[in-house]
């Protein structure tokens, strides 16, 4: 599972990282840091119930396995053609 994190819409509430301090990274302002997150399996859970505290919406799960968003970067599909 990849936390997908769209910084322009966070305002610093952190609210996911008060439930989840070791997946979530903010900046000395309280905004969470720019990068997509991967989120280890045993973790999931919990990653996923703070991504969705997030009021502004900034976090956005996506559920797809690392190696299928790697495949699908690298091969068309046939929408893509």
């Amino acid at each position: 599972m990849r936390i997908i994190v769209h910084t322009a819409k966070c305002q610093g509430h952190a609210r996911c990282w008060a439930q989840a301090p070791g997946i979530f990274k903010l900046d000395d302002e309280g905004s969470i840091l720019p990068g997509d997150i991967e989120v280890a399996e045993a973790e999931q859970l919990l990653a996923l119930r703070a991504a969705r505290s997030c009021p502004e919406r900034a976090l956005e799960v996506d559920h797809a396995p690392a190696a299928q968003v790697e495949l699908d970067a690298v091969q068309p599909t046939a929408r893509q053609v």
